[in-house]
C-alpha cells in the first residue's frame, strides 16, 4: 500500500525583475510529481507577471521585504485545507529533477524530529555550493548531511504545524537573518533542522552585497535577532563576537561605516517582541555544534 501524496504549500515571491529565471523556476516547480502542490506567487509591490494557470496570487501594495512577503503567501494558503509542508522557493531557483520535492519530503519522513529540511543549494553552471548556503559552522564540506541549527531560507521545506506554532518569519526584518530567527524559534519548540545534501536545488551564486542596504541591514538585524531571541547575558557576547568578525571581514572602510550605522540603528530599538530562548535550547544548540553566540 503506497503512502498518500504529501500536500505542499509553495510560496514564491516576485518583483517582476527576473522574468526568464522566474519562468524557469515556475516550470520546474509545476513539473514536480508525486506531490500535491498549492502554489501562491506574492507580488511584492507589483502585480505578478507570468502567472501559470491554477496558481494563486497575492499582491502587496508596496515592497514589504522578503520575510513579510513569505508570511503573506503562507497565510494565503492557510486554513483547513492547508498543506502538511510549506516550501519557500526563491524566484531564480530551479528544481533540477521532477522528483526533487518528493525526495525532500521523503527525508522529512525519515527525520520526524526535524521541523525543517534544507536541501543543498548549488550554482547551476559550476555546481559550487557557497559557504553561506551550508547551514552550519564547518561549511567546507557541503555534502555532509546532519542536524543543523540555522537555515538558508531562500529554499527550505518547513512543516506547517511547526511554522505556525513558531509564528512565521520576522516580517519587519525586510531582508537578512530572518532564517536564523525562525530556526531558533523552531529549536525553542523542541524541534531541530536537518540538512539533506543529496537533494540538490539550483540557484545562481550571486553576492548578497549587491543589495544596496546589505551592510546596514545585516548589522541592524543582528542586533534585533539578539534582543528578540537570546537570554540577556548572551546578548553582549553575541554582539561582541559579530563586531569582531565584521571588522575582520569587511575590508572597505566605507562599508564598515555603513555596518556600524546599522548596528547603532538596531541598538535604538525596533526589534519587536522579545521572546528569548530557554537555557535548555541554548544547551541543545551548543550540543548540536553551534552555540547561539556565533
Amino acid at each position: 500500500m503506497t503512502s498518500p501524496k504529501a500536500t505542499v504549500d509553495v510560496v514564491v515571491l516576485t518583483m517582476n525583475d527576473r522574468p526568464e529565471p522566474f519562468e524557469r523556476a515556475m516550470e520546474s516547480l509545476l513539473a514536480q510529481r508525486d506531490v500535491d502542490l498549492r502554489v501562491v506567487i506574492v507580488g511584492n509591490g507589483v502585480q505578478p507577471d507570468h502567472v501559470p494557470p491554477g496558481v494563486r496570487t497575492v499582491v502587496l501594495p508596496v515592497n514589504e521585504g522578503i520575510p513579510a512577503g513569505r508570511n503573506a503567501g503562507s497565510d494565503a494558503l492557510a486554513g483547513a485545507d492547508a498543506g502538511e509542508f510549506v516550501f519557500f522557493l526563491d524566484n531564480d531557483a530551479v528544481l533540477p529533477a521532477t522528483d526533487t520535492l518528493a525526495r525532500l519530503i521523503a527525508v522529512a519522513r525519515r527525520h520526524p524530529g526535524a521541523a525543517y529540511i534544507q536541501p543543498r543549494i548549488a550554482d547551476p553552471g559550476t555546481g559550487v555550493t557557497l559557504r553561506r548556503w551550508v547551514p552550519r559552522l564547518r561549511a567546507g564540506t557541503a555534502t555532509r548531511p546532519g542536524t543543523i541549527t540555522v537555515m538558508a531560507e531562500g529554499v527550505v521545506l518547513i512543516r506547517r504545524a511547526d511554522y505556525e506554532e513558531a509564528g512565521g518569519w520576522p516580517g519587519h526584518f525586510f531582508l537578512f537573518h530572518e532564517g536564523i530567527d525562525l530556526s531558533w524559534r523552531l529549536w525553542d519548540l523542541g524541534r531541530t533542522g536537518y540538512y539533506a545534501p543529496d537533494v540538490v536545488i539550483h540557484h545562481p551564486a550571486t553576492d548578497p552585497a549587491r543589495h544596496a542596504p546589505f551592510y546596514r541591514l545585516v548589522a541592524r538585524n543582528r542586533v534585533w535577532l539578539a534582543y528578540r531571541r537570546l537570554p540577556a547575558p548572551l546578548i553582549p557576547v553575541y554582539l561582541a563576537v559579530w563586531i569582531v568578525v565584521s571588522v575582520a571581514r569587511i575590508r572597505s572602510r566605507a562599508n564598515l561605516a555603513v555596518w556600524f550605522r546599522g548596528l547603532r540603528e538596531g541598538l535604538k530599538g525596533g526589534h519587536g517582541q522579545r521572546r528569548p530562548m530557554s537555557w535548555a535550547t541554548v544547551a541543545r544548540l551548543t550540543r548540536a555544534g553551534r552555540p547561539p553566540i556565533v
